[in-house]
């Protein structure tokens, strides 16, 4: 049974930084594309990075800069660091895994990130 379990979500100010986890039971993350999303307040969730197996990584939009993306194979986790937080990005933040050639299939249950003063 695949799970995967997320942590370290909180308040920031902005300008802050924060770094959230995934740990991950019943699959090797190192064999697959993991992938962090968020959804802000009635909004869709859209994906923010992602790291392959061979540990390339893409960061979209507005992450781009701010935020990276690694991974820690013998603690089969992989992180999300966010540094220069905004407001914009406040949202629930959510791991999820892919087998490579196929969408993302396993999700966390979802951290939530406020950034505000």
């Amino acid at each position: 049974q695949v799970q995967l379990v997320e942590s370290g979500g909180g308040l920031v100010q902005p300008g802050g930084s924060l770094r959230l986890s995934c740990t991950a039971s019943g699959i090797l993350i190192s064999r697959n594309v993991m992938g962090w999303y968020r959804q802000p307040p009635g909004k869709q969730r859209d994906l923010v990075a992602e790291i392959r197996s061979d540990t390339s990584t893409t960061v979209a939009g507005s992450a781009k800069g701010r935020f990276t993306i690694s991974r820690d194979s013998a603690k089969n986790t992989v992180y999300l660091q966010m540094n220069s937080l905004k407001t914009e990005d406040t949202a629930v933040y959510y791991c999820a895994l892919a087998r490579p050639g196929y969408a993302y299939t396993y999700w966390g249950q979802g951290t939530q990130v406020t950034v505000s003063s």
